[in-house]
């Protein structure tokens, strides 16, 4: 979004007209309301504008929910938002070590900072780009004095007194539209300086769940999260919001429930062992975090294969940071023996998992012959030098 745009946006009848609009979610959609504005006499500048956050809001429903429907964005921002339901969980440590203020230097739209003001935290929010700190002060108006927008940079912005520090480093170019990847070194602010902002106050620092782990302060907590089966994020905790001997965690969120496993270091992996009558698949915030052992210990189960994160027990256990399979046999991973085992076991459905194969699940599938009535998970990898696939059933979640 331009700030011509944004003006023309932020006046009575162009709020009154983008709440008028409703949901805009396909790119027919959007065709279809560009024409209709242009034909009702509206400005060019405004037409976009309203049109580009109808369809933005629509989009932002599965970050923000319902709170999406009030709230204004750009597509750099919501791209890289934190998720309010995990925003929650970052306000409420904060919350936890006693704090009562928090700096979110490179605030975005506002997605954390408005988690940290709905906790009841006193918010300075700053970010250097003009059109997305209005758009930040706009979400946040609703907090009135106990939340803050300033544009400026976060080097100019780190407050003095004893708020808490949160940044969210832009893995991006800098802009509200188009966006690329960049390299570690591009991050802004750089993280040399936010990892020393992060040595000397109570910090959080997010960052994308592949960050080189060889590169990340060893104080620090490391906390990776998923939430409803991706990994969205890795966040380092510093001073009073990190936790006495946890250096690594996993937090695994599905729904309004979450579970959390931590250790003061990497896990030793299981051991290897033959495929047991289950197998388990760990949430990928385990694997990030290197705590698949401390999972397998729990589930009395052994790695699959020292390469591959598979893991497989006999014993009918599972648990939350993991998924659960039933065996029911294997076979070589070629078409024409799965296609024989599937027509034994009269399998309709299917649904294919994959790891430590070079295929596409999708052109995969066209190569089986899939008739009946019964349903079951197919699960191609690597044992050993052996490329395998295993029939198996899913075991229900554990709560």
């Amino acid at each position: 979004m331009e700030m011509s745009e944004l003006r023309a946006l932020l006046t009575p009848e162009g709020l009154d007209l983008l709440d008028s609009l409703g949901p805009v979610e396909q790119v027919a959609d959007v065709a279809r309301a560009v024409s209709r504005l242009r034909a009702a006499g509206h400005s060019p500048d405004l037409v976009s504008a309203v049109v580009g956050q109808a369809h933005l809001r629509a989009k932002a429903k599965g970050k923000f929910g319902d709170f999406a429907a009030r709230m204004l964005f750009t597509r750099a921002g919501l791209e890289q938002a934190t998720r309010l339901g995990v925003a929650a969980r970052h306000a409420q440590r904060i919350r936890r070590a006693g704090l009562t203020s928090v700096a979110d230097l490179g605030c975005g739209i506002g997605g954390d900072a408005l988690a940290f003001a709905g906790a009841g935290l006193d918010v300075l929010a700053v970010d250097a780009d003009d059109v997305t700190a209005a758009i930040a002060a706009y979400n946040l108006a609703p907090f009135g004095d106990s939340a803050v927008v300033r544009q400026g940079t976060a080097e100019e912005a780190v407050p003095s007194d004893e708020s808490a520090i949160w940044m969210d480093p832009a893995r991006r170019t800098s802009g509200h539209s188009e966006t690329k990847r960049v390299s570690s070194e591009d991050y802004s602010p750089s993280l040399d300086w936010a990892f020393e902002v992060a040595s000397r106050r109570p910090t959080g620092i997010k960052l994308g769940p592949g960050h080189d782990r060889d590169s990340l302060p060893s104080d620090a907590e490391a906390q990776w999260v998923s939430a409803e089966g991706s990994v969205v994020e890795l966040v380092l905790w510093t001073g009073a919001l990190a936790r006495d001997g946890v250096r690594r965690a996993a937090l695994v969120i599905r729904g309004d429930r979450s579970h959390e496993l931590t250790a003061g270091a990497d896990a030793l992996d299981a051991p290897v062992r033959d495929l047991g009558g289950f197998l388990h698949e760990p949430d990928g915030a385990v694997i990030r975090a290197r705590l698949i052992g401390d999972v397998a210990r729990s589930l009395d189960a052994g790695m699959l294969d020292d390469r591959i994160a598979y893991l497989t027990s006999d014993a009918a256990l599972t648990s939350p940071f993991v998924q659960s399979f039933r065996v029911r046999e294997t076979m070589p991973a070629n078409p024409k023996a799965i296609s024989a085992v599937l027509k034994a076991h009269s399998i309709g459905t299917l649904e294919i998992k994959k790891r430590g194969m070079d295929i596409d699940p999708a052109a995969f599938r066209k190569k089986l012959t899939l008739k009946g009535d019964q349903t079951a998970t197919l699960i191609l990898t690597r044992i050993g030098d052996q490329r395998r696939a295993i029939l198996a059933d899913r075991v229900p979640a554990a709560d």
